[in-house]
């Protein structure tokens, strides 16, 4: 049985065998067959692979012809416009003052049509700048032909969109433009007359001149737009501040203000500098109200367009250009001068014009561009304030102090005493004493204090109570009784006559005013008993009669008495000769008394014991002193010598005494 399987399966193997020789053959026949047509498309490859390289490389120019079509449009664009560059360029050579706004509105052109080669350029070197990259890679040509002139029109077009940006023509015509701009402002800017400054006959203040004609203000606007279109307003700025600015000064130096630069050294004391300080109230307030208004109102119509930043920064330009800056440096320079009581006057004046300025100052100096002027003049405030607060509180004790100085030698009224009087009087003026209690407020504020009613007029009553002390103890330094009620009388009759009627005097009142007139009295009298009236003691009639009954007198006692009587006449009018009564009526009536007191009872003496004399006018024959001559004499005494003090003057100056101290010290009692 397994034999039997066996040869089944060699019998299957020698059929398969068989069935695969007979496939070999027939594969081989067919092969045989297809060599031939193989060597013959083979022959045919190097046709086709020719035909399929050309058929890539037309394939090629369709596509570049694709990126050049792209670019004409374009390019077409820009050669047109760059037309018409040069044409509008031929037109801005012309005058821009001939027709100024035609001229703009032609530059107005050039900048459109810059703007649109700029535009067209750049689209155009997008394409080509495709088509050098395609041209690189795909090796179109050997000698690169198509390469060179597609590099050459793409520089040439870089070039056209640089003069588009940079505007190289924009630039110049621009430029034209700035120096119109300030050739018109410069042809239309005059400093303002000096009639502005003071009132018109009609007693109304003038009317300042228009700054700017209108035409020309729209003509500065339209320049204004164009060249802030293009990046150049801060230019226009710079101009118009140059030119007004320079206007400004011109008009403030028409008023001679030199004066504004001098320098400390130049006067140490505010005094010397009082002329100064009025003409800078008048100058300040001319500058600020009509100057710098007028600049403030024409910037912001100038610059209107440009916004509230730019047309205030341009003003400020101009108030610092100007010299605003010099008034605030002068009232600082105020300030550091040494302290007097003159000062404080000047001090309050300078603080009058900076408050009647306030609200200007506020107004035009306000904002981040005025933060210099706005910081100097708060420091000037606070200096004014500060200096007048600490004059004032030190002027009580600067009289006190003035207790240590000794009296006018010749009994006449103080300086000091004239000074103060006529001082406090200034101090109680409406204005001084309104401005001054303003200070006095403000500075305790500051120091976190409460402000007194009735301060000023409180320290001004205590000041005219030390100066009635310092004549108490000034009278006690006279050695003699008479000069000493010569001195009281002397003052009091001042106060009587230059306190009453004056704010001053209603500040002390009425009873105290009385009561100087009764201080007078008293002391007139005890004047004339302590000097004049002893006189007339020595002429008595005690052992001039020999018989009692008789007429018959004992002339040598006569004589020796008329000889005393010359002799103390002679000295005391010797000694009162060189004193003074300083006011004119009171000398006057001071004379009279003692006329009344010496020359009736030498005339009666003369008459009634020299009976040998018929009449008066015999008298001098033998006599030193007539009636008349002694009156005449009399008359002549107490009068103002040359070089002496002009009573009419309260100048003295309250000085620094001592550095270390703060101390004022007050002009000698003298």
């Amino acid at each position: 049985m397994a034999e039997l399987d066996g040869i089944e399966n060699l019998v299957s193997a020698r059929e398969i065998l068989k069935g695969s020789l007979e496939k070999s053959r027939d594969i081989s026949f067919e092969i045989n067959k297809i060599g031939p047509r193989l060597e013959k498309t083979n022959q045919s490859l190097p046709f086709l692979e020719a035909a399929i390289k050309d058929m890539a490389c037309k394939s090629r120019l369709y596509e570049i012809r694709s990126h050049v079509d792209r670019a004409i449009g374009p390019a077409a664009a820009v050669l047109k416009i760059l037309d018409v560059v040069f044409e509008l360029e031929d037109s801005l050579m012309a005058d821009p003052g001939s027709d100024l706004f035609a001229y703009i509105a032609t530059v107005k052109r050039l900048e459109d049509a810059l703007k649109l080669l700029t535009d067209n350029s750049e689209l155009v070197i997008l394409w080509l700048e495709d088509l050098v990259q395609f041209l690189k890679d795909s090796a179109v040509s050997d000698d690169h032909w198509y390469l060179m002139n597609v590099s050459k029109a793409l520089d040439i077009l870089w070039e056209l969109q640089e003069t588009g940006q940079n505007g190289g023509v924009l630039v110049a015509v621009l430029d034209k433009l700035e120096n119109e701009y300030r050739h018109f402002l410069t042809e239309n800017s005059f400093p303002f007359p000096l009639y502005s400054l003071f009132p018109s006959h009609k007693g109304k203040a003038n009317i300042l001149p228009e700054s700017l004609p209108l035409p020309v203000v729209q003509k500065l606007q339209a320049i204004n737009e164009r060249l802030a279109a293009n990046n150049r307003l801060e230019n226009c700025v710079s101009i118009y501040a140059q030119v007004r600015s320079s206007n400004v000064r011109a008009s403030l130096q028409a008023l001679d203000v030199d004066y504004l630069h001098i320098q400390l050294s130049e006067f140490d004391s505010a005094q010397i500098a009082e002329s100064y300080i009025d003409l800078w109230d008048k100058h300040l307030e001319y500058a600020v109200k009509h100057l710098f208004d007028k600049e403030y109102s024409l910037c912001n119509e100038v610059f209107q367009e440009a916004g509230s930043d730019v047309w205030m920064h341009c003003f400020a330009k101009i108030a610092i250009q100007s010299g605003i800056n010099d008034f605030i440096k002068f009232g600082s320079t105020i300030t550091k001068c040494k302290k007097d009581a003159v000062k404080l006057l000047k001090l309050l004046k300078i603080f009058a014009t900076l408050n009647k300025l306030r609200l200007d100052f506020n107004r035009l100096f306000s904002g981040k561009f005025c933060v210099k002027i706005q910081n100097q003049t708060r420091d000037l405030v606070k200096k004014v304030v500060t200096e007048a607060c600490e004059i004032f509180w030190e002027l009580c004790i600067q009289v006190e102090l003035q207790r240590q100085s000794s009296p006018p030698p010749d009994g006449s009224v103080p300086r000091l005493v004239r000074f103060v009087t006529g001082y406090c009087n200034k101090l109680l003026e409406d204005e001084n004493r309104s401005v001054l209690i303003q200070v006095l407020e403000i500075y305790q504020v500051w120091n976190h204090e409460c402000f007194e009613d009735g301060l000023v007029l409180n320290e001004i009553h205590n000041i005219m109570k030390e100066l009635e002390l310092n004549l108490n103890s000034w009278a006690k330094d006279y050695k003699e009784t008479a000069l000493s009620c010569l001195f009281m009388m002397n003052n009091h009759w001042f106060f009587c006559n230059n306190i009453k009627g004056t704010k001053l005097g209603d500040l002390m009142g009425h009873s105290l005013l009385r009561a100087h007139e009764e201080y007078f009295e008293y002391y007139a009298t005890m004047y004339l008993r302590e000097s004049w009236e002893t006189l007339p003691v020595l002429l008595h009639e005690e052992g001039l009669i020999l018989f009692p009954g008789g007429r018959a007198i004992d002339r040598e006692l006569f004589k020796k008495r008329i000889n005393m009587f010359n002799e103390a006449f002679d000295d005391m009018y010797k000694k009162h000769f060189n004193w003074m009564l300083s006011d004119k009526s009171l000398r006057l009536r001071i004379c009279q008394l003692v006329v009344q007191a010496i020359v009736p009872p030498y005339k009666n003496y003369l008459l009634k014991y020299d009976y040998g004399i018929e009449n008066e006018a015999e008298i001098g024959s033998h006599l030193k002193y007539t009636a008349k001559s002694l009156e005449d004499l009399i008359n002549s005494l107490f009068q103002q010598k040359v070089g002496k003090f002009d009573g009419t003057k309260c100048t003295d100056l309250i000085g620094i005494k001592n550095a270390i101290i703060n101390h004022f010290s007050m002009p000698a009692a003298a």
